[in-house]
């Protein structure tokens, strides 16, 4: 475990803007840097919210958005439902 503390939203970014990086990358960041954290191999620097974990909120909520899409078109289409 290195002595340096990360910044988890500069991690994320890579020195991009939030706009640039994608969510699936965003997720795959997060949880590889969450779960180092967890398992004490990362020391992370103490986050605000609006700076650090908006992020990662931001790419959930886009994840959710778009599996509820799915599950709809799929509902819509399967054989034998109401319309």
């Amino acid at each position: 475990m290195s002595d340096r503390e990360l910044n988890f939203a500069q991690e994320l970014l890579g020195g991009r803007s939030w706009r640039d990086v994608p969510d699936a990358e965003v997720l795959a960041g997060a949880e590889r840097l969450l779960g180092g954290w967890m398992a004490g191999e990362t020391r992370m620097e103490r986050p605000k919210l609006y700076d650090h974990y908006a992020l990662l909120l931001l790419a959930l909520t886009r994840q959710v958005r778009a599996l509820e899409t799915r599950v709809a078109e799929l509902e819509a289409s399967a054989p034998g439902t109401r319309s």
